[in-house]
């Protein structure tokens, strides 16, 4: 038998609770308010707004960051979406490449825009040249799989399927072809936008930004064709956090451009395969945020989650000029495997609501030069064995510019009483080989440099790979007025391997 005490006692609960909110209601003056308060906001329902009208449209599809025009439509139409998938060899890092799977030839892939109540037509052919047989998932679709078991397609072929855009969102597609993570991992995922009836708002700027999470069998930034591994993808455990699709695509002269006194709204997906994205822009302010691509908007947002194979819209106003640089605020993500963007605005300063100088180079690193063309030009020297001291130099100025020059200055000179120096150092003439341990293992204590006392700390910066570090220190002993020289990969990677020495204590 039940017990039926507890019916009047949640009867009792229910009636306080009542009177405690009439209560507060009254007191705060807000009754009209805060009645429809306590009432959950109505979701809209999905969208069959009939037949299609007009003619067939063919949807302009955008390779990222670009984003096709609004759809500028007061009714349904049948939209024709054509998306070939192919499979090629692209850069992901300088002087690093793999092979992505793509939808449209980039990572991440074409860009879609449809209306709400559109009906879909949707062709996917895959390349003769791929080795690979992949489908489409789309989240956006109402059907068993998102499209996936009607798009199955061998290399050679052509699928069609359609559908009803019957919610309004932002949404993810992705390859489900098994092994699906990999086919993910990849770079087969994308961004589908159903714009609502009456059209998103209109602003200055529309920019198609995608993270991705990437597993190779090499090292991060180790130079060279990168095959894709499978065990690190199962742990967790990228060798590169992107946006899309490569390390520098929105970085240097590839940055996102706009002007002050500007509205800017990105689309920004996650597609993958594991990890969440804490989406930041830094510097800004996200006016407007619609989370996880839906309907509901959340404002004066620093930083939002993106699920893995989710979206948001981000939308803010620029005031003063400036490099924004664009993060996941898993921090060691930005700076250590890649996921860092940078939109440059420019326009006049407005001292009233910013005023300093900035530390572009603290935040960019060897993102803020125009482009590391020098870096993959000795890369490939380095691949055919003709790397030459003045190649190496160059690459390593590139890359000290955005690690070293922070303490030690872009001319050398370091901080008094801080960082040493390295223009004309006696540390490094008494012997030029040294400083390789010194970069790999760290510094900290006493020094003596140019007849001067420093007592720093400068951490190990192992996470610099091979070559980056015999470039670094190439350019550093051919510059500055130092005693010139070369340093090779091989002897970082020899000493690399050694044990390293005891640290010393260090604050």
């Amino acid at each position: 038998m039940k017990p039926t005490i507890f019916k009047p006692l949640k009867f009792a609960i229910t009636a306080i609770s009542m009177i405690a909110a009439v209560a507060y209601i009254t007191t705060s003056g807000g009754a009209i308010a805060a009645a429809t308060s306590l009432k959950s906001a109505p979701s809209k329902k999905a969208g069959d707004f009939g037949a299609p009208q007009g003619k067939p449209v063919n949807a302009v599809l955008t390779s990222p960051p670009n984003v096709p025009p609004p759809t500028g439509r007061k009714y349904p139409a049948k939209v024709i979406v054509e998306l070939e998938v192919v499979e090629k060899d692209m850069a992901i890092s300088e002087g690093v490449s793999y092979t992505f799977w793509t939808f449209g030839g980039t990572v991440p892939g074409s860009f879609i825009r449809v209306r709400q109540g559109d009906t879909v037509e949707f062709h996917l052919k895959n390349h003769p040249s791929s080795k690979m047989p992949h489908n489409i998932d789309l989240h956006g679709v109402t059907g068993p799989g998102g499209g996936a078991a009607s798009s199955f397609t061998a290399p050679g072929h052509k699928s069609q399927f359609t559908f009803k855009a019957l919610n309004e969102g932002m949404y993810v597609y992705h390859c489900a072809t098994a092994p699906v993570g990999m086919h993910v991992a990849n770079g087969m995922y994308g961004l589908i936008l159903v714009e609502p009836p009456e059209g998103l708002p209109i602003v200055d700027h529309e920019f198609y930004v995608m993270q991705g999470d990437f597993y190779t069998t090499g090292k991060y930034r180790e130079k060279g064709l990168q095959p894709f591994d499978m065990e690190k993808a199962i742990d967790e455990r990228p060798t590169y956090v992107l946006f899309n699709g490569a390390e520098g695509s929105l970085t240097g002269d590839k940055a996102l451009q706009v002007k002050t006194n500007e509205t800017v709204r990105m689309f920004v997906g996650n597609g993958g395969p594991n990890l969440v994205s804490s989406f930041h822009v830094i510097g800004e302010i996200f006016d407007n945020v619609r989370y996880e691509g839906g309907t509901n908007v959340q404002h004066n947002v620093q930083t939002t989650l993106i699920p893995s194979g989710g979206a948001a819209i981000v939308e803010f106003h620029t005031e003063v000029p400036g490099s924004y640089v664009l993060v996941d605020h898993s921090i060691f993500r930005a700076f250590n495997k890649g996921a860092l963007a940078i939109m440059k605005v420019d326009g006049p300063d407005n001292k009233a609501i910013y005023s300093g100088k900035e530390l572009d180079s603290v935040y960019v690193g060897d993102r803020s030069a125009p482009n590391l063309s020098a870096v993959a030009t000795a890369a490939a020297a380095a691949a055919s064995g003709t790397l030459t001291v003045q190649e190496q130099s160059a690459a390593g100025k590139a890359l000290f510019n955005g690690t070293c020059s922070v303490c030690h200055q872009a001319n050398g000179e370091g901080l008094a009483g801080v960082f040493p120096p390295l223009a004309k150092s006696d540390y490094i003439a008494a012997d030029p080989k040294r400083i390789i341990g010194t970069v790999l293992h760290g510094l900290s204590g006493k020094v003596i440099v140019n007849g001067k006392e420093y007592n720093s700390v400068m951490p190990p910066m192992n996470q610099l790979n091979d070559d980056e570090i015999a470039n670094i220190l190439t350019y550093v002993l051919n510059n500055f007025g130092n005693v010139g020289g070369k340093i090779s990969a091989d002897e970082v990677k020899t000493l690399r391997a050694k044990p390293a020495p005891a640290a010393a204590a260090s604050h």
